[in-house]
């Protein structure tokens, strides 16, 4: 009888006993309610195809989908005291660290890498919204700082995602000197005369809009991004009035004029691409034509938005979009012709 407890009854168990399937299979819209399989998901970048919406990604995702070939280095970062104030509220401030590593396997909420980006260095700070919301702490100030002062160093562009709910509160003051310490840094990064691009993820609220994520060259936001400093349900109980539809919402701030761009995620790494090419005065990677005759001066922050908004929409402009900028007491440079066809290439050759 051996045999039927060993053998038989093993497989009779197998058949029927349920299997586990795992809670995060699928992944519900939150705008739309429509259900998507995660790799899907995954593989279009976090953006569910039927209703566009943006959802949150995780910084290591999002240094893959930025580099070349998803090949990077981690930069090492400043590390400060870990708990400070000896903060406790319902949980140590020891314990919700040491927690939120175990859940997103980082060390604080910000990644700091470099790698290469079209063939060119670039040095890209990526904040987790999981980690703690994104908080702003002094770890992830020094990390900050550290990418800046490499970015300095490498004579290379910064570039900066930003999601985080504001200041860590459990760190107290220490938090808030986060503030003018990446200040300080960013002032590095100006005299160098380097690039900082700031790309604001949803949410993006607190003490960091009011100090670097809104201190860049150029501004970019995801489509339908929260982004402010109080939220719209305190501004309404506190005005005691209704807030116009789509209020701090991405597409709100750039009609407003707050942000430069909004840029889909399918769209991001492209982007990224053009404007730290034409403000580093490289070759573009781009089938369209941009004739630089002199070196990009101080003033061509807008300059370089418009030939941008040319490129990423093109049936608006059937021909070439063609720019010069002025710089003063500059030497001139030669024209720069991206990749085009042969009449677009005619067509540059004549104009310089």
């Amino acid at each position: 009888m051996n045999w039927i407890n060993n053998v038989v009854r093993p497989k009779l168990t197998g058949i029927w006993k349920k299997k586990d399937v795992p809670d995060d299979l699928w992944v519900k819209c939150p705008e739309s309610g429509q259900l998507i399989f995660h790799k899907d998901l995954e593989d279009n970048l976090y953006v569910v195809p039927g209703s566009d919406y943006h959802m949150r990604m995780r910084a290591k995702d999002r240094l893959n989908m930025i580099f070349d070939n998803a090949k990077y280095a981690m930069i090492d970062v400043i590390k400060g005291v870990e708990d400070p104030l000896k903060f406790k509220d319902q949980k140590k401030y020891s314990d919700r660290i040491k927690d939120a590593r175990n859940k997103t396997e980082m060390d604080d909420a910000l990644l700091v890498a470099q790698g290469q980006l079209d063939g060119s260095q670039i040095i890209v700070a990526v904040q987790d919204f999981a980690f703690m919301g994104g908080s702003l702490g002094s770890d992830a100030g020094g990390a900050i700082v550290a990418g800046m002062l490499k970015a300095v160093k490498d004579k290379v562009p910064f570039v900066l995602f930003v999601a985080s709910g504001g200041a860590r509160m459990q760190e107290g003051i220490f938090s808030l000197m986060q503030m003018p310490r990446t200040t300080v840094a960013l002032q590095r990064l100006r005299e160098a005369g380097l690039p900082y691009i700031v790309v604001l993820t949803d949410p993006t609220m607190g003490g960091v809009t009011a100090s670097y994520a809104m201190l860049g060259d150029i501004h970019i936001a995801e489509p339908g991004a929260l982004i402010g400093f109080a939220g719209p349900r305190v501004i309404e109980q506190t005005i005691r009035e209704q807030l116009p539809s789509g209020f701090q919402r991405s597409e709100f701030l750039l009609e407003h004029g707050m942000v430069d761009l909004v840029v889909h995620r399918h769209e991001m790494r492209a982007t990224l691409g053009r404007l730290c090419a034409l403000l580093m005065k490289q070759p573009v990677m781009e089938e369209v034509v941009i004739l630089v005759d002199e070196p990009v001066g101080e003033d061509a922050h807008d300059d370089v938005l418009e030939i941008i908004r040319e490129v990423d929409a093109p049936e608006k402009s059937a021909a070439p979009a063609k720019k010069a900028f002025k710089a003063k007491k500059k030497p001139a440079v030669k024209s720069t012709k991206t990749k085009s066809s042969g009449a677009a290439s005619n067509k540059a050759d004549g104009a310089s």
